[in-house]
């Protein structure tokens, strides 16, 4: 059979068990061609590191494998399409990784022109947490960024529906083929992040979600963006690998800090002592890439729809409004004394200064207090 490059690439993707790195080494060793890879006799793919017998018989007999026109029947029926690493679709960063995926199924018409931040943390997730994830994401989409995720529980749904809230582009990197929806509660927040951005995968239709698959998607989800955010995790989250890699692939990384007694907050701690950068407020992002001057992205307008409400950020919580009060006439505050102005409690009072922090209507200045902006 005669196949284009792009089929080529195709039937390689959808080989079981060969991986990203055995095939960037055998596209390596037979000219960056895949045609030239499935026309390889086996001996000669067995002199390539890392392939053996299994590997070779599957790739040399990729026909009993593969059925080709049932794979493109397949994206056709789905709307999808097979981004290879050759197109100029691709994303960009991701081409620049040691073994980058060969092709990325993708749903969506997102074309990857802006840069991306991800944005990770705990399924079992706070309220505190999920509203950071959404602010922060709003905020970055409002500053011309686009917002990655992997469209799991928690953080990355609240990530996902702060960029969608923004109506600027969010991606979704899954751990599954893009038939199977994990999981299956967000069916609706998939069909919105497609509309929105795209929804991507390196795994061929029909493959289930495993340890191994949600470690190779957290790769790609640091491997697209220039930097990571990590809202909350405990030590041994998925979301500590996700930063692991970003830390192997050169990206910045930015943790919010959260309660010390809370096992979410674990992994974020350790990772602002291990120097990641302290996150409490969209600034604190926006900095890191100042240097970018003319190259940093240009800030999406506002959607028509919007209220001048909605425009000026999040809706307030009860506490936050009655805080924001307190600065009606001007003054400067500390937390102690907006304790004693609102008569809510220190707790309750220093976790709303946190988030109108977040939301940038107050500002701390160096002697401590908050001041409204």
């Amino acid at each position: 059979m005669n196949l284009t490059e792009d089929q080529a690439f195709l039937v390689l993707n959808a080989l079981p068990g060969i991986g990203p790195v055995n095939l960037r080494r055998l596209l390596d060793e037979f000219g960056d061609d895949p045609r030239a890879v499935l026309a390889a006799p086996s001996a000669a793919l067995e002199r390539v590191k890392g392939v053996g017998t299994k590997i070779s018989s599957a790739v040399s007999g990729w026909a009993k494998q593969v059925n080709l026109s049932r794979e493109e029947a397949r994206l056709s029926q789905a709307g999808a399409r097979f981004v290879t690493c050759r197109d100029e679709r691709y994303p960009a960063l991701l081409r620049e990784l040691y073994d980058p995926p060969i092709g990325l199924y993708q749903k969506g018409e997102y074309k990857f022109d802006r840069p991306a931040i991800a944005m990770v943390g705990s399924r079992r997730t706070t309220l505190y947490g999920q509203k950071v994830a959404k602010t922060l994401a709003t905020e970055l989409v409002r500053a011309g960024f686009c917002v990655v995720s992997g469209l799991a529980r928690g953080i990355d749904t609240a990530a996902h529906a702060g960029a969608g809230a923004a109506g600027g582009p969010t991606v979704g990197v899954l751990g599954t083929g893009l038939d199977i929806i994990y999981p299956p509660e967000n069916l609706d927040l998939y069909r919105a992040v497609e509309a929105a951005g795209a929804v991507v995968s390196e795994f061929p239709f029909g493959r289930r979600a495993d340890r191994q698959s949600f470690a190779m998607r957290n790769r790609i989800v640091a491997g697209m963006s220039v930097g990571v955010v990590v809202v909350e995790s405990d030590k041994a989250g998925g979301s500590m690998i996700t930063a692991r890699f970003a830390g192997e692939q050169g990206r910045q990384l930015f943790a919010v800090p959260g309660r010390i007694d809370q096992p979410t907050s674990a992994g974020c701690h350790q990772l602002i002592q291990d120097g990641a950068k302290l996150t409490t407020c969209v600034d604190d992002i926006l900095t890191e890439f100042s240097y970018l001057d003319g190259l940093a992205p240009t800030p999406i307008a506002a959607r028509p729809s919007q209220t001048e409400s909605e425009a000026e950020g999040p809706p307030m919580s009860a506490a936050e409004a009655r805080i924001m009060a307190c600065f009606a006439g001007g003054g400067r505050f500390n937390a102690d004394e907006v304790t004693v102005a609102s008569g809510l409690g220190i707790a309750e009072v220093n976790t709303a200064l946190m988030m109108l922090e977040l939301q940038r209507r107050v500002a701390k200045q160096p002697d401590g207090r908050f001041e409204a902006v």
